[in-house]
């Protein structure tokens, strides 16, 4: 145990009350959400500590969040996967079904990851190259404009392919001189952006056409037709075209390229796969809509037959993706569901198992929208205050008039559906709909707006009396 004490032992990671303090920057209140997935992020970092015998035995602890809708719980996860820049896949159970029927099978979501986790990969990998890869693109445009050839073929013929003659010699010299001299002032030109508008020529691969296709079937089907048109577009020869494009524009386009060229994708890979299985998350939501009674007639294929195919993801299996095989014994899993009309306890025994973490989600009232609309580092005033400061426009709002603000959607979620946060996105677009609309127009002093409570009261007012509701409140 004292070597887990080490102040270096757990270098460059988070302590759990280090985590909860970044997650308080953007999200308000259910510290014991934070808390749950502060402690299983914190044990990845333990796990790393120990031998590899007792490592792979260890499994992250799943974590399944209650409460109702615009409460954070997505957001939750997302920013935790922010924080430590681990795969992070957001799916809704409900477009899921039993293996063996249309649509997608739970194994998609491993494949998923593990493309988010390559993207992750490579574009680490991109920044190391990216002088290199510069520089290999500015040759590429300089070898069109003041190609690196010291000699024409007039002085090929002249010489007769012999180097004799000290007048030919310094002929040669001279001329190799001047056109790496004209290269380096073209470089600079370049650079500066004075060719941008040029327009230059190169060959580039034709695209191949590849005649579509289709595959029906079940599991790992689903992304099929895609593999078998890449894999056919390889195998057909590649045809040269003639491109006509400003050096601006290519030199964007002969930079990616080049940065193609420099990353080794076998070692981006390797490495993709490796981070999906040990740091991946992924964030199921909407898991209450598979939970409750079995079907009476008729196959279940979007219930307990997507419950019977998610226990083996959940617990560890190896998913074939095409990249290689995936493993899910160390993914973290986050579920997440309101439970308003089931219960954690519908879902299958099985499933409860694989979630031994339950956290419940409190519903958000006057004070957290308070705190939603000033907290947070880009809180959604501070968000209209940056939109509408780009045409000139001068926007605040009084204590008073948060406060107002906060009463009107803790009023309308209790009245009516709770939707939670989401609540303020209706009620800021109906308060500021007409300093939207207008903003262009204004000039001088009228690009000084204050929104104080009267303001937040006579232009909500209708919408909060009104029982049908507007169509700013859903």
């Amino acid at each position: 145990m004292s070597g887990l004490n080490e102040p270096t032992a757990f270098e460059g990671e988070l302590t759990p009350r280090q985590i909860v303090g970044e997650l308080d920057r953007y999200i308000v209140g259910q510290h014991e959400a934070k808390k749950s997935v502060s402690i299983a992020l914190r044990n990845r970092a333990r796990r790393k500590m120990l031998d590899p015998e007792m490592r792979e035995e260890i499994a992250p602890k799943n974590i399944i969040m209650i409460g109702p809708t615009g409460v954070g719980k997505t957001e939750i996860a997302r920013r935790l996967s922010k924080l430590v820049n681990a795969p992070f896949v957001k799916v809704e159970i409900t477009k899921y079904t039993e293996v063996g029927y249309m649509g997608r099978d739970v194994e998609s979501m491993i494949r998923d990851l593990t493309s988010v986790a390559v993207s992750i990969v490579k574009k680490e990998h991109s920044l190391r190259v990216r002088e290199k890869a510069a520089m290999n693109a500015e040759d590429r445009i300089l070898d069109i404009l003041a190609p690196e050839n010291p000699f024409d073929p007039e002085d090929i013929k002249t010489l007769g392919f012999t180097l004799t003659g000290e007048d030919q010699l310094r002929r040669m010299e001279s001329k190799a001189e001047r056109t790496r001299l004209e290269r380096e002032r073209k470089r600079e030109d370049l650079r500066a952006g004075r060719l941008d508008e040029v327009e230059i020529e190169y060959e580039a691969p034709s695209a191949v056409s590849v005649p579509m296709m289709s595959v029906i079937g079940g599991a790992g089907l689903e992304d099929m037709d895609l593999h078998l048109q890449n894999m056919l577009g390889d195998i057909l020869p590649k045809k040269q075209k003639v491109r006509k494009l400003p050096v601006g524009e290519a030199r964007g386009l002969f930079f990616d390229e080049e940065i193609e060229k420099l990353i080794d994708m076998d070692k981006v890979v390797n490495q993709a796969v490796s981070r999906a299985e040990e740091t991946g998350i992924v964030f199921i939501d909407e898991i209450d809509k598979i939970a409750g009674a079995e079907a009476k007639s008729g196959p279940d294929v979007s219930r307990h037959g997507v419950q019977r195919d998610l226990l083996p993801v959940i617990e560890g299996t190896s998913v074939n993706t095409k990249y290689g095989p995936v493993k899910t014994s160390h993914v973290l899993f986050i579920a997440a569901g309101a439970f308003n009309l089931s219960k954690p306890s519908d879902l299958i025994p099985e499933m409860q198992g694989r979630f031994p973490i339950r956290v419940e989600l409190s519903s958000l009232g006057e004070d957290d929208f308070r705190k939603i609309l000033t907290v947070p580092k880009n809180s959604l005033t501070r968000q209209y205050i940056e939109l509408l400061g780009t045409e000139g426009v001068r926007l605040e709002f009084t204590d008073d008039a948060i406060d107002e603000i906060a009463r009107t959607a803790t009023r309308l979620n209790d009245e009516h559906e709770n939707i939670g946060a989401r609540r303020l996105h209706t009620i800021m677009e109906k308060l500021l709909e007409e300093v939207l609309f207008t903003a262009p127009e204004l000039s001088g002093r009228e690009r000084n707006i204050t929104i104080d409570a009267e303001y937040v009261r006579g232009r909500l007012e209708n919408t909060v009396k009104n029982r049908d509701l507007s169509r700013y409140i859903l």
